[in-house]
Order: structure tokens, then C-alpha cells, then sequence
């Protein structure tokens, strides 16, 4: 089966969502979908959850999912905005639990912050399937970037998250908390062992040097043969060699701090305190 993709691509994170429908029905799944953040301001907004919203409803689609790759560290997800405008069950990978226990560490959270994954409706496991509509969706776990990254492969598609870029940028990083470039390594190789002709939707992209335009499809065959990290059988030791090196150069995303208490809440901001005021903590020389 070969699902429609509907690409949204957001210029301030440079994320790609995704809108994936039945090629012969209205049932449709939402991926990695963005709140818009102005951190200078403190203030969110819909914007890019309202284009998904108007798009949707004008297609006359039955939301059945809003799905997470992972707990993104570069923009807050609009999962529960979305959820109460279009309806659906929010789903993310088990090991959510994992990230939960670690970042509630960091950012001291307490006991009132559950560490279970109770926030969303549906934890998978690798080796999981489930609907959208009449199309079958599978679950591969794909850590490495994070310990709960998952590859969401439907019909002939694949959701990679930001395990994998465009061949010209190459793979995730593994230098946050749980991260592991052996992991990731062993992902991609998951990854690729899937037919050549397997479309490929990355989560984000950086416009690589020397090319015009975003893009955010490739195929595993192209990943094969032109991945710039990867591509061409790179072994397992100078994968990692090169994924350690360039990590040890990059900086933190730019909203990495609530992005992170955001998403390991599924969508939601951290609990108001008595003044009715949410807020985001900074930890400091932590991260």
C-alpha cells in the first residue's frame, strides 16, 4: 500500500510534519507536529498546528493518529492542541519512560511528574503494528539519537525522525542523554535492510551545502549508495569515529530547555504553580 504524504514544513526548526492518509479512504495520522515558540517572549502559538488543522478538515480526514518519533529537543509538539481540534489517540515509544526518568532527573521535577508514560495513549514496542484505517503501520525501535526513537514504517513509507537526514547531511546526533552513535549505527542498519524502493521522510533539514532547495524525501537505496555518513557500507568504528568527533563541536538547539519539558509531557506545558503561571526551568551547567 502506498500511503499520501502531506509534507509541513516549518522554517523557524526546521521541521518536517506529516500528514499521511489512506490512498482510498479518509482515515489519516499526524507526525511530529510543532508548537510554535518565541523564546524571547516566552509565548507559544498554533500557527503551524492551524495550517495542519485547516488542511485536514478541507480534506475531510479522520485523524485516527498523532504520532511521535521521539521527544524532540528543537521544537515543542502541538500533539494535545491537535488532539482536541481533529480527535485521535497521541502514541510515542515505550522507552519514553526512559527519557522521562532521565530528564525529570534534570530538571527536578518531583514526584508529582509521572515517569510512565501515562501521558500519551499509546506506548510501542518495537515489533508493534496498528491502524490507520485499512493501512497497516509497524514499529521499529531505532535508538541511538534518543533511547525511545522510533521508525514508523507504513505501506511503502518510512517515518525516520531525525535518525536519519537527506544523503547530503547525513545521520542524528547521539551526544544527548542516552544517545549512542553503536545504537544509532545499529538503527540505520535496521533501517536499510528495508527494500531499496522504501520511501524515506526525514524529520528535519538543514539545506546541505550546495543545494537550493529543502528537501525531506529520499529512498533507502539512495540512503545506501549516497549517505554522506553512512552510505557505501562505512563500518561500524569509523561510523562512530566521526559521529564522536562532529558531536563534540555542536552547540545545544536553540530550544532544547522547553522542548523538552514540553514533550516528555506529550505536548503539554509543565503544570501551572499557584499563581496559575506555567514555567519552564533552566538548569544551569547541566546540559
Amino acid at each position: 500500500m502506498t500511503p499520501d504524504v502531506k509534507a509541513f514544513f516549518d522554517t523557524a526548526t526546521n521541521t518536517v510534519s506529516y500528514v499521511l492518509r489512506e490512498p482510498q479512504g479518509s482515515n489519516c495520522a499526524i507526525i511530529d507536529s510543532v508548537l510554535d515558540y518565541d523564546q524571547a517572549a516566552g509565548r507559544t502559538d498554533t500557527q503551524s498546528a492551524d495550517d495542519i488543522i485547516a488542511w485536514v478538515k478541507s480534506e475531510g480526514l479522520q485523524v485516527a493518529w498523532i504520532l511521535e518519533s521521539h521527544v524532540h529537543a528543537d521544537h515543542l509538539s502541538a500533539a494535545p492542541y491537535l488532539q482536541e481540534h481533529l480527535g485521535g489517540q497521541i502514541g510515542i515509544g515505550a522507552n519514553i519512560t526512559v527519557v522521562q526518568n532521565t530528564f525529570g532527573k534534570i530538571f527536578n521535577e518531583g514526584t508529582a511528574f509521572q515517569r510512565d508514560g501515562s501521558q500519551f495513549d499509546a506506548l510501542f514496542e518495537d515489533g508493534d503494528s496498528f491502524h490507520i484505517g485499512q493501512m497497516r503501520a509497524d514499529v521499529m525501535h531505532t535508538p541511538g539519537h534518543t533511547p525511545a526513537c522510533l521508525t514508523y514504517v507504513i505501506g511503502d513509507a518510512a517515518f525516520v525522525g531525525d535518525t536519519l537526514f537527506m544523503p547530503d547531511f547525513g545521520t542524528a546526533r547521539c551526544d544527548f542523554p542516552g544517545g549512542s552513535a553503536e545504537d544509532l549505527y545499529a538503527s540505520i542498519q535496521k533501517i536499510l535492510a528495508l527494500p531499496d524502493n522504501t520511501r524515506i521522510f526525514v524529520g528535519h533539514d538543514y539545506k546541505a551545502p550546495g543545494r537550493d532547495d529543502f528537501a525531506w524525501e529520499t529512498t533507502v537505496g539512495e540512503q545506501k549508495a549516497l549517505n554522506v555518513h553512512i552510505g557505501e557500507g562505512r563500518p561500524l568504528d569509523a561510523f562512530v569515529a566521526m559521529r564522536q568527533e562532529r558531536d563534540a563541536n555542536l552547540g545545544m538547539p536553540r530550544l532544547i530547555l522547553p522542548s523538552l519539558q514540553t514533550n516528555m509531557r506529550a505536548g503539554h506545558l509543565p503544570e501551572p504553580e499557584d499563581n496559575g503561571q506555567s514555567y519552564f526551568k533552566v538548569p544551569i551547567n547541566t546540559l
